[in-house]
C-alpha cells in the first residue's frame, strides 16, 4: 500500500473504462502529482468482444485478457471489491480476497464496474445456465459442448445422445448470435473426428423476445444474419421467451419443449448492483446519472463511464432526441474513458471540463469463420457488408481495438496460425476440478466392515 500524501485517484472496476482511463490518467500526468489506484476482484481486463471467438478456440483464450499490472505499473493495483463508499469522509472500503476489509482514503473516484448478466426468476436457470460475460465462462462452454459430443460418441442411449446434442441459446443480440455461430462452427469442425456424431445430429435453438436478431447492425442485416443462421440448421425462435429449465427440460412460451444439457444465457445486461451501495444518483434502470461530462451529477469529484453509467448522447440530442443516451458497446466505453481521464486531471488542476460526444461509426459481427455482419457509418451514408468482408472487418476493428501491442500481436498470431493449422478440438473439462483426481487418489481406502464374532466362528 502507498504512504504517499499525495492525493490519490480511486478507479472502481479494471474493466475496458477503468483500464484505459487509468492509462490515460498515469500517461497525462505529471510525475508524482497523484496516486492512481484500480481496485477489481480479477488482475485482468477483458475484451468481451472476442469471448465467442475464444469459445470456439479461434483465439487462446490468454490472449483476450490482459493483466492489469503488467500495463499498469506505476499504478496501486488491488485484487479485491470495493463494499461501500462513504462520500462525506471520502473513504472507500475494501474487502481484498484475503484477509479483512479496511478503508482506503480518496480523492477523486471513478466509477467503472461495468454490468453483469441480466437474469429472471426462471425455474432452473440458476442450476443450469451458461453466460458468457468472462473469459472462465467462455473456456467453460468449450469444454461443455465439446465434452457432450465425447457423451454423444461414446453411448448408445438415444435419449442421453439427444439432449447432449441440444444446444439452447436465449437472447440474439451480439453476444447470442455471435456465439451461436462461432460454436456451431467449431461443433460442425469437431463432428468430423466423431464417428457416431454428425452436424445432422446436433440441434442448435436461438430465442430471442423481440422480433428480430442483432438488432445492432440494423433490420436488413439481422435478417440477413437470421437467413444465414438458418441456412446452417440453426432454429431461431422470435418473440417469445423460455419458461423455464429444470434439470435441462427446456420449456417455452410458443409452447417447444426440448430437453438440453446445454442453455447459454445472453439475455442482455445491467448495471453492477454493487452501485447500489455506493450512495450515488442512479437512473431509472440503475446506471450512475451522469453528466455530459462524465462527472456524477450533483458531484464534483466522481467520474463514471462505461456499461454502469447513464451518458447522455449529445449527438442524439443535437438531432432533436432530448433522451438520447449512449448505447452499452466497447466503440463508447474506449472513448468515454479518454474523455474522463482527461477530466479527472482538469478537475484536479482546477481547468474546465470537456463535454462527450461521439457519432456511431457501425457495427460488425461475427458468425463463425468467414462469415458476418457489418454496419459501417460514414457521415450520412451506410455503408451494409456480409459474409466474407464482413467478417474482415469485425477481426480487423476488434483487433486494432484490442489494449495494448503485445496483446494485439498476440490475436493476429492466433488468427494467422487459424490459416494454416486446424482449430483444437479437445475438451480439458477436467481444469475446472484440477484436483479431483488427485483427491480420489489421496483418500483413504474404505475399510472393510470388521467381522462379528458370529462371523468368526463360523
Amino acid at each position: 500500500m502507498s504512504t504517499t500524501e499525495r492525493p490519490r485517484i480511486l478507479v472502481v472496476g479494471g474493466g475496458y473504462v477503468g483500464l484505459y482511463a487509468a492509462r490515460r490518467i498515469l500517461k497525462k500526468m505529471r510525475y508524482g502529482e497523484a496516486t492512481v489506484t484500480v481496485v477489481d476482484p480479477r488482475s485482468y481486463m477483458t475484451y468481451q468482444p472476442f469471448l465467442p471467438e475464444a469459445a470456439a478456440g479461434s483465439i487462446s483464450p490468454r490472449h483476450v485478457v490482459v493483466p492489469l499490472r503488467r500495463v499498469l505499473p506505476k499504478a496501486e493495483v488491488l485484487t479485491g471489491r470495493v463494499t461501500t463508499i462513504d462520500q462525506d469522509r471520502k473513504v472507500a472500503t475494501i474487502a481484498p480476497l484475503v484477509g479483512e476489509a479496511y478503508e482506503l482514503p480518496f480523492d477523486y473516484l471513478v466509477i467503472a464496474l461495468g454490468a453483469v448478466s441480466r437474469t429472471f426468476p426462471i425455474p432452473g436457470l440458476a442450476e443450469n445456465g451458461i453466460g458468457m460475460k468472462g473469459i472462465e465462462e467462455s473456456i467453460g462452454l468449450r469444454n461443455h459442448v465439446l465434452e457432450q459430443l465425447d457423451k454423444a460418441d461414446s453411448t448408445k442411449d438415444e435419449e442421453i445422445r439427444r439432449k447432449a446434442l441440444t444446444f439452447v441459446f436465449i437472447g440474439g443480440g451480439f453476444a447470442g448470435a455471435e456465439t451461436i455461430g462461432e460454436v456451431e462452427d467449431m461443433a460442425r469442425d469437431a463432428a468430423k473426428y466423431y464417428p457416431n456424431v454428425k452436424r445432422e445430429d446436433m440441434r442448435f435453438i436461438l430465442v430471442d423476445a423481440a422480433d428480430k436478431i442483432l438488432p445492432e447492425v440494423g433490420p436488413k442485416l439481422g435478417e440477413y444474419g437470421k437467413k444465414h443462421l438458418e441456412s446452417r440448421g440453426v432454429e431461431i425462435y422470435l418473440s417469445t421467451s423460455m419458461d423455464s429449465c429444470v434439470d435441462g427440460h427446456v420449456v417455452l412460451k410458443n409452447g417447444l419443449e426440448v430437453d438440453s444439457n446445454t442453455i447459454v444465457w445472453t439475455a442482455g445486461v445491467k448495471p453492477n448492483p454493487a452501485l447500489a451501495r455506493f450512495g450515488l444518483p442512479l437512473g431509472p434502470r440503475g446506471h450512475v446519472d451522469t453528466s455530459e461530462t462524465l462527472q456524477v451529477q450533483g458531484t464534483d469529484y466522481i467520474w463514471a463511464a462505461g456499461d454502469n453509467a447513464q451518458v447522455p448522447d449529445m449527438v442524439g440530442r443535437k438531432a432533436g432526441n432530448e433522451n438520447a443516451w449512449c448505447p452499452p458497446n466497447a466503440q463508447h466505453a474506449l472513448r468515454q474513458a479518454k474523455v474522463l481521464g482527461d477530466n479527472v486531471l482538469s478537475g484536479m488542476r482546477g481547468f474546465p471540463q470537456k463535454t462527450y460526444s461521439h457519432a456511431n461509426k457501425g457495427a460488425v459481427a461475427g458468425l463463425g469463420l468467414h462469415k458476418g455482419v457489418a454496419m459501417i457509418v460514414m457521415g450520412k451514408t451506410k455503408i451494409k457488408l456480409k459474409g466474407r468482408l464482413a467478417w474482415y472487418m469485425h477481426r480487423g476493428y476488434h483487433g486494432m481495438a484490442m489494449p495494448t501491442w503485445n496483446r494485439k500481436i498476440r490475436i493476429f498470431a492466433d488468427w494467422t496460425l487459424g490459416m494454416f493449422l486446424k482449430r483444437e478440438v479437445v475438451s480439458l473439462r477436467a481444469m475446472e476440478n484440477p484436483r479431483e483426481e488427485f483427491y480420489e487418489a489421496a483418500k483413504p481406502a474404505p475399510q472393510a466392515p470388521a467381522k462379528t464374532e458370529k462371523a468368526k466362528a463360523s
